[in-house]
C-alpha cells in the first residue's frame, strides 16, 4: 500500500482554482454577479427562478401542494436557473438572492414585491401567506418549526458532506465518507424514531416540515438520491422508508419533483412551468421526441 502524502494546511490559505470535482468549475470564495443577466418574469404572482435539487423541489412541492387545494393565488412561474452554467451569478439573479444558491422567489402579490430566498424561509413565508400546511396553535407551530429548521441544519451534512464525498469529490477519502456516513445515518435515525410515533413529521397531518425534508431524505429513502441506498442500508429504517412511499405517491410531490427538472427520464422532465397545462403538453412532447430519437 501507497502512502498518502499527509496535507499541512499553509499559514494563509490562497485560492487556487485546479480540479474541485463536479462543481469545480462555479465555486468561488467571493460573491457577487460575474456578468450581467436580466431575470425573465412570467404572468404570475409568484415568479420561481431555482432547479429541481432536493432544496428547489421544496418549493415547486408547496406551490403545487397549494394549488391542488384549490388556492389560485399560488400561481407561479419557474425559470429554470443552469447552476453548471453559472446562471445563479447574472446579475438580475444575485439582486434577489445574494448568495447565489437557488431556489429564489419573487412574490409579486403585494404592492412592494417580496424577495425571498432559503428555502426554507420561502415554505414558512408561502404556509403563513395561504395559512396551510403549517399548525393553527402555538405548540404544534412551533413543533413544526423546529423540523423544518433540524432540516435545514441537518441537510448541508447529508448534500455538501456526505453527497459530496461519497458521490462528486475527484478522489474518494475515507475519513470524509465515514465521518458523514455516521452522520448521516445518526439523521436517518432520528426520523425513524419520530415516524415511529407520527404518521408524518409533525403528527397527523401534512406540513410544510415534511416538504422541506422529503425532498432530501425521502429522496435518499427511495433510492433517487446519491445512488447510496445499499450503502446506507436505508431499507432498515422502516418508518422513514414508509413515510416517504407516501409522501411520494402525493399527486402534487409528483407534479413538483419534475419542475425545473433538466436530467433523467424525459417523462420526469419540465424544464420550466408556466401554466397547469405545461404538465401534459411538454411532458408529452419530451415522451414523443425521446421515442423518435
Amino acid at each position: 500500500m501507497s502512502e498518502s502524502k499527509e496535507y499541512i494546511p499553509a499559514n494563509v490559505w490562497q485560492w487556487e482554482e485546479k480540479d474541485g470535482g463536479k462543481f469545480g468549475n462555479i465555486n468561488r470564495p467571493i460573491s457577487g454577479p460575474t456578468h450581467e443577466k436580466k431575470l425573465p418574469t412570467g404572468k404570475h404572482p409568484f415568479q420561481l427562478y431555482s432547479l429541481a435539487t432536493p432544496n428547489g423541489v421544496k418549493v415547486t412541492v408547496m406551490l403545487e401542494e397549494l394549488l391542488a387545494l384549490g388556492i389560485k393565488d399560488a400561481e407561479y412561474d419557474a425559470h429554470i436557473i443552469d447552476i453548471m452554467e453559472g446562471d445563479q451569478f447574472g446579475s438580475g439573479f444575485v439582486a434577489v438572492n445574494p448568495n447565489s444558491k437557488i431556489p429564489a422567489l419573487m412574490d409579486h402579490s403585494t404592492p412592494t414585491p417580496v424577495r425571498l430566498f432559503e428555502s426554507g424561509s420561502i415554505l414558512l413565508h408561502l404556509a403563513d401567506k395561504f395559512n396551510a400546511f403549517i399548525p393553527k396553535t402555538s405548540a404544534e407551530r412551533t413543533e413544526c418549526l423546529n423540523w423544518l429548521f433540524w432540516q435545514m441544519g441537518s441537510a448541508p451534512y447529508l448534500g455538501g458532506g456526505f453527497g459530496h464525498f461519497y458521490n462528486y469529490a475527484p478522489i474518494k477519502i475515507e475519513y470524509c465518507i465515514d465521518r458523514f456516513t455516521m452522520e448521516v445515518k445518526r439523521q436517518l435515525d432520528v426520523l425513524d424514531k419520530q415516524l415511529a410515533k407520527n404518521k408524518f413529521i409533525c403528527g397527523d397531518e401534512y406540513s410544510i416540515a415534511d416538504i422541506a425534508i422529503w425532498p432530501w431524505y425521502g429522496a435518499l429513502a427511495l433510492g433517487t438520491l446519491y445512488d447510496a441506498a445499499e450503502f446506507l442500508e436505508v431499507h432498515t429504517y422502516e418508518h422513514v422508508t414508509r413515510w416517504a412511499k407516501e409522501v411520494g405517491s402525493r399527486p402534487a410531490v409528483q407534479r413538483g419533483r419534475m419542475v425545473n427538472r433538466a436530467w433523467g427520464d424525459p417523462s420526469e422532465q419540465l424544464h420550466e412551468r408556466h401554466d397547469a397545462s405545461d404538465f401534459d403538453t411538454q411532458t408529452q412532447d419530451k415522451i414523443g421526441d425521446n421515442k423518435a430519437s
